[in-house]
């Protein structure tokens, strides 16, 4: 079924080779090759052109990687540097997900023998794992977890966002479309579903280096407050708030969304990429404290990431998941009708769903092109580790949104004057909002 184009009589390398043979027997794909630590190359029977090559640094690689292949130990095998990705990166997201999707209990009961037979290795102290505490989703390890991703550094984060350092979905007009005209087209798209006017008090739940809120003090002349746990993301935010002259409108404050003061309310709320923060048991809390900070009649865009199908693997947890570990401590996203659910349970009227899961999908394309165009930079800022855990996580990103495993809703949520429905406060249609598109 599969040729090895050298011949060896290492007793590794045999191994090796009955292995692959035995895991990738059913598997479809063909544009791929696997190079042993010594040369070896074993490739599916038919492989022509090579996408990527799998390059094994060593005979530990595949015990490392499949006992059992977990989404979490493919990554940390990847992130060690138990093995190289030669050629396109995100090509070789298929293939991962085949092997961590349908390996079986049976599976490895059956390849246990032949991975016992390969050498392990200790990968050492590994300083790249969260380490958060405390009661899961309370304040205080809400900001732990918070801080862990966001604070990595903001040069960090410069280096491959857009120019206003937009963390979140964009919005394109074409796929071609440059990254910064897309982020400066999601700040105003938002803007416009708000509705915002001059004089209104503006809330982000989650605001990140700060554009959002500037956009609309800016653009719109509102008088707008942030909400962030991270430290050094309000730093730069305020920095950059007061650089724009809008220090008198706009400010950012380290604050937790349920701490907020409902004393003087606020007639719109925005929250872009926190509500899969907050978590499943918490998401009715998250809803009531944002119904009871606006006015009535107004109203509250929540944007966020959602589950677009369920884990394929039942038995999948958090102490399985690389991006749950490495990436994103306690992240909870939610398929979006329990999302609608708890909105609207806690009062809110659902005017409008709109999924933007293209646009995320080439905004983590754009993310992952600049990233690997700033690699020496991002080896000298986290070494090679660092840059592998963060390269690994924004292709599979990328990957998860193009599948459509995961996707991204922007819901516009209306508080009623009188329990009577939204007359009087918003327009029949949504023309305002695409005209200028």
């Amino acid at each position: 079924m599969v040729d090895a184009r050298v011949m060896t009589r290492d007793s590794h390398v045999t191994n090796t080779l009955d292995l692959l043979n035995a895991v990738f027997a059913d598997y479809p794909g063909r544009d791929f090759a696997i190079r042993l630590w010594e040369g070896t190359v074993w490739e599916p029977q038919g492989s022509s052109e090579h996408q990527f090559t799998i390059v094994l640094t060593g005979p530990s690689a595949l015990r490392r990687m499949f006992f059992p292949p977990t989404e979490r130990k493919l990554g940390e095998a990847y992130m060690f540097g138990d093995f190289e990705i030669e050629g396109e990166l995100y090509a070789a997201i298929d293939l991962a997900r085949y092997l961590w999707e349908g390996w079986s209990l049976s599976d490895t009961l059956r390849f246990a023998p032949k991975l016992l037979r390969l050498p392990s290795r200790d990968p050492g102290s590994n300083t790249q794992i969260a380490h958060i505490s405390g009661q899961k989703h309370s304040v205080n390890r809400d900001m732990q977890a918070i801080q862990y991703h966001y604070d990595v550094s903001n040069e960090f984060y410069q280096l491959w966002l857009d120019e206003k350092m937009v963390y979140s979905c964009a919005y394109f007009k074409d796929p071609e479309e440059s990254i910064d005209a897309a982020q400066s087209r999601k700040l105003d798209y938002i803007c416009r579903k708000l509705r915002l006017e001059p004089g209104d008090r503006l809330l982000d739940i989650g605001c990140g280096w700060g554009a959002l809120i500037m956009h609309a003090a800016e653009h719109y002349g509102v008088e707008a407050l942030g909400i962030t746990l991270a430290e050094k993301q309000l730093a730069l935010a305020n920095e950059r708030i007061e650089q724009a002259g809008l220090s008198d409108r706009c400010q950012a404050e380290l604050l937790d969304y349920r701490n907020v003061d409902e004393s003087k309310g606020f007639d719109k709320i925005v929250s872009v990429g926190m509500v899969e923060h907050v978590g499943r048991e918490n998401l009715g809390i998250y809803f009531k404290k944002a119904y009871r900070l606006l006015k009535p009649g107004g109203v509250f865009l929540n944007h966020g990431i959602t589950l677009f199908q369920a884990p394929k693997v039942p038995q999948y947890q958090a102490k399985d998941s690389f991006v749950q570990q490495y990436i994103f401590p306690d992240g909870d996203s939610q398929h979006i009708a329990y999302v609608l659910d708890m909105a609207a349970k806690a009062g809110f009227e659902v005017r409008d769903v709109e999924s933007l899961r293209e646009h995320y999908a080439l905004t983590l394309k754009n993310w992952l092109a600049r990233y690997e165009a700033h690699a020496d930079e991002v080896l000298d800022m986290l070494g090679p580790i660092g840059y592998r855990r963060w390269r690994i996580y924004l292709a599979g990103a990328r990957w998860v949104f193009e599948s459509g495993y995961n996707s991204i809703h922007q819901a516009l949520l209306y508080k009623s004057r009188d329990g009577k429905g939204a007359a009087g406060d918003l327009p029949l249609n949504r023309d305002d909002w695409y005209n200028n598109n």
